[in-house]
């Protein structure tokens, strides 16, 4: 996949009026350190004018009002206390133009071979270690498509959070005069956490594994609509209950991965996913809220009991693990310790352990800026050693869901892929 890329022009957005100045605290889960990174996707739009990118800026200009925090600085004033510093800067925007079609290089359906630090802003001049909260790209293609290579600081938005905010830029694109859901912040109504001080505590923390030598592989499962229909449709006669699509994919994905990898018979494997915490808060968040609130749901087994199993099984031990979500989040918002004595936000970075992350129904394809909404949205890989699959949607016009996973070494990719050939 070979073009070029010419970035035209650099500058930072501001908000396009004044905008309230100060700090603002940020919430117990945004300050988390595992969040302390940037989430990098690509947005890829098949239509486009030739003004795409000045309605995008001016649009996003509009946004930073309502979205203010966005347009400010994290500071740290105390070890482990983050804020928003209210500054009013704006976010880094970058104008590039590209010498192909989207056609031509297939609308980057091939995840592994996309030039994404070609897409990808590059970074501020002069930021001192500061960088803007936002960094965005657009990039024009000779067809008049356009992609959107987006860097978005974690700690301050989750994904529902950073797609809302994307929808809200999206509106004002279209000539609306106020964002449809208005932004609330809110961070200081999540409770903090109150850890007892005793003398477990005050020990140091354990050294960190060694990193693993093992790389991860790209590969790309497309299962259909109809598939999944006929999954979930085999679960309820089957159960006399209903699932939903996410259950079954991460079942099969998870029962599948575990045979292909081939692993000592009662070893302990353990998937991970984050689900959407909003409404268990007591109250809930109101609509508007974009910051972080999610928590892990975890499960353990052992490997012999996950290869013997059915899919209907392994889709009945995940929802009963997601019956437990509410009184484990409560637990961990109150500083009580877990069942299992782990840390949540920190399982084990291993290769028995998978972490799975929905984003078919995080909003980032109902974004629309004028010409329609998005072919699809590529997710950047964050990390070669962490095992991990991504549930996203198929490329339009198609429907059903494109299972990106990073989740297997080399040796155990062909046996992967011959695994989940039933699902495609």
């Amino acid at each position: 996949m070979t073009f070029s890329v010419i970035r035209s022009s650099r500058c930072i957005v501001p908000p396009a009026a004044p905008t309230p100045s100060g700090a603002l605290d940020l919430s117990v889960i945004d300050k988390l350190l595992v969040l302390r990174c940037k989430a990098r996707t690509l947005h890829v739009f098949s239509h486009g004018g030739v003004d795409a990118a000045k309605v995008i800026r001016e649009a996003l200009s509009k946004a930073l009002v309502p979205y203010y925090p966005l347009a400010g600085r994290l500071e740290e004033p105390v070890q482990g206390e983050l804020q928003i510093a209210c500054t009013g800067e704006g976010v880094w925007f970058v104008e590039a133009s590209a010498d192909c079609t989207l056609d031509a290089v297939n609308y980057f359906d091939n995840v592994p071979m996309v030039p994404h630090d070609e897409l990808l802003p590059d970074q501020p001049p002069d930021s001192d270690g500061v960088d803007p909260l936002v960094l965005m790209q657009v990039t024009q293609f000779t067809c008049g498509g356009f992609v959107i290579g987006l860097i978005f600081c974690h700690s301050i938005c989750d994904g529902l959070g950073a797609a809302q905010f994307l929808n809200a830029v999206g509106e004002f694109a279209r000539g609306l005069q106020v964002p449809s859901i208005t932004p609330v912040w809110y961070r200081e109504t999540l409770p903090t956490r109150q850890r007892a001080v005793n003398a477990e505590a005050l020990k140091l923390p354990p050294l960190p594994p060694p990193m693993p030598e093992y790389q991860l592989e790209h590969a790309s499962i497309d299962i259909p609509l109809d598939v999944i229909n006929k999954l979930k449709h085999e679960f309820l006669d089957l159960t006399g209950k209903t699932c939903s699509a996410f259950d079954i994919v991460a079942a099969s994905l998870w029962s599948r991965r575990t045979r292909a990898i081939n692993l000592e018979k009662d070893t302990d494997v353990k998937l991970v996913f984050f689900a959407n915490t909003r409404k268990i808060l007591d109250p809930p968040l109101p609509e508007g809220f974009y910051g972080n609130c999610f928590f892990p749901v975890r499960i353990t087994t052992s490997s012999r009991w996950l290869v013997e199993a059915s899919d209907a099984e392994v889709v009945k031990l995940i929802q009963n693990a997601k019956t437990r979500l509410p009184i484990e989040f409560t637990k961990w918002i109150e500083g009580d310790e877990l069942d299992d004595g782990e840390d949540p936000f920190a399982p084990p970075l291993v290769y028995t352990t998978l972490f799975i992350s929905e984003w078919g129904r995080l909003g980032f394809n109902q974004v629309d800026y004028g010409w329609g909404r998005p072919v699809h949205v590529v997710p950047i890989q964050g990390s070669n050693i962490i095992p991990v699959g991504i549930v996203g949607s198929l490329p339009t016009p198609k429907n059903g869901i494109r299972l990106m996973t990073w989740c297997v070494e080399g040796t155990h990719l062909p046996s992967l892929i011959e695994q989940t050939m039933n699902l495609t």
